[in-house]
């Protein structure tokens, strides 16, 4: 078995790294952003009119910064993160290579959203990642997010009586449709009904519909709950250039100040291309 601690995991392992605000204290986050965070993450910092939202970007990255040198060997604060013009964040590597780790392509991507963090990390595949409390429908509700899906998933929400139950498919379909849009690189660019998702009844995706340009084939989707009321999707890629898919998924809990043992779980062997709607340009 691979070991999964500084020097990483193997090729065919994913891994996820979730952690509440109150992991740090805000005298801790403070501290760590002061010596790890670059100076475009400290100016994202200071923008940030409520307290409460800065403290969330600050833990986010001071936990993306910890995770990826515990992958690398890299320190926090010489972790060199650039983005791309729709804001996916890559990691560069140093000129003379990484101390230690794999020397696979690595790929990460971060969510945050009301005092949750999480961070997935693959290697020589694309990974993207979503939270969402699911008590977060509030006096807005959910009615705007379902505005923006496919027409078949707007029909099958519309079987499910308005309530629990309803928003709960609701975000499950916005935090897989999120996932995916970031594992491409395309975030919202990505319109949100150009592709679709059919669910299990409680967890998992049976099919998969991609956008034009895109195969089913290509992605794995995995749905976890790390805690009551928290959702957490995550799209990863089969492989790259003919690689074999994921067999491991790892899921880390808490702050990694150590290399506490995470705790192991399944990876879907797939699910079924939906049809294309019909009319469309494929």
């Amino acid at each position: 078995m691979t070991p999964t601690g500084a020097t990483g995991a193997g090729r065919g392992t994913v891994q996820i790294w979730f952690c509440l605000n109150e992991a740090l204290d805000e005298a801790t986050s403070t501290l760590l952003a002061g010596h790890w965070l670059d100076e475009h993450e400290r100016e994202i910092a200071g923008r940030f009119l409520f307290e409460r939202d800065r403290r969330q970007y600050l833990v986010a990255h001071a936990l993306v910064r910890r995770v990826l040198s515990l992958q690398t060997g890299i320190p926090e604060a010489e972790a060199t993160i650039w983005r791309s013009s729709r804001g996916r964040p890559f990691l560069q590597s140093p000129p003379h290579g990484r101390p230690h780790g794999p020397e696979a392509e690595l790929d990460f991507n971060l969510s945050h959203a009301h005092g949750c963090n999480v961070v997935a990390v693959a290697r020589d595949r694309r990974v993207g990642i979503d939270v969402e409390r699911l008590d977060r429908g509030g006096e807005r509700g959910l009615d705007w997010i379902v505005e923006s899906f496919a027409p078949e998933e707007r029909a099958h929400l519309a079987t499910i009586a308005p309530g629990s139950r309803r928003d709960r498919a609701t975000l499950r379909l916005w935090t897989l449709k999120e996932a995916y849009a970031k594992a491409r690189g395309l975030g919202l660019g990505l319109p949100f009904d150009s592709f679709a998702f059919e669910l299990a009844e409680d967890r998992g995706v049976l099919g998969f519909r991609p956008p034009e340009g895109d195969r089913a084939d290509r992605w794995l989707f995995t749905e976890l709950e790390p805690r009551p009321q928290v959702l957490v999707s995550l799209a990863v890629e089969k492989g790259a250039d003919g690689s074999p898919p994921p067999d491991r998924l790892l899921i880390h809990d808490g702050f990694p100040w150590g290399r506490a043992a995470p705790r192991e779980a399944e990876l879907p062997t797939g699910h079924r291309a939906l049809p294309a709607l019909a009319g469309a340009a494929r």
